[in-house]
């Protein structure tokens, strides 16, 4: 990768390490992209490419870790538009930090969903899952509202926001 590297123009080098180092993974995707379908490599390989550059970056997710402290929590809560009907913990993924988990406050007026906090893997005894479930409940129990963790193969399977899918989608 670093022959390749070296081989981009430095304009499209700069464009992919200032977006990474921003957080903008598919805005480094789409620059190394524009670029390597001129050598003739597809989507797959710009991800990659930008990947491995993020990796030489050094760029942790763990960096990156919204707090997950009750305080934190309930004060990002307290901001929000509505009422909390439930904390919701989801799983979700990208190319560059793999699977992760979302803390999200489900809102019933106005009816929607904000994320209060993403929660990355980090090397140690305690799993992006365990960390997400514990400042879930903690925040719920604040809350005095329901919180639910997701089996990752039905995320939506018996969630607030699937039944407030479902309910709008049964009127007439």
């Amino acid at each position: 990768m670093s022959e390749q590297w070296e081989d981009l123009p430095a304009e499209v080098r700069e464009q992919v390490d200032a977006a990474l180092t921003q957080g903008r993974i598919m805005q480094a995707v789409k620059a190394a992209w524009d670029e390597l379908r001129e050598w003739g490599l597809g989507l797959r390989e710009a991800q990659e490419f930008v990947y491995a550059r993020h990796q030489a970056l050094a760029i942790r997710p763990e960096d990156s870790d919204d707090p997950l402290d009750l305080a934190s929590l309930a004060d990002r809560a307290a901001g929000l538009p509505g009422r909390i009907v439930a904390i919701e913990a989801v799983w979700d993924g990208d190319t560059v930090h793999d699977w992760f988990v979302l803390l999200m406050a489900v809102l019933d007026e106005p009816a929607g969903e904000q994320c209060l906090a993403t929660v990355y893997n980090r090397p140690g005894p305690h799993t992006e899952a365990s960390r997400a479930r514990e400042a879930g409940r903690a925040l719920a129990a604040h809350l005095g509202v329901p919180f639910r963790f997701a089996d990752p193969e039905n995320s939506y399977k018996g969630s607030v926001r699937a039944h407030r899918l479902d309910r709008r989608s049964h009127r007439t």
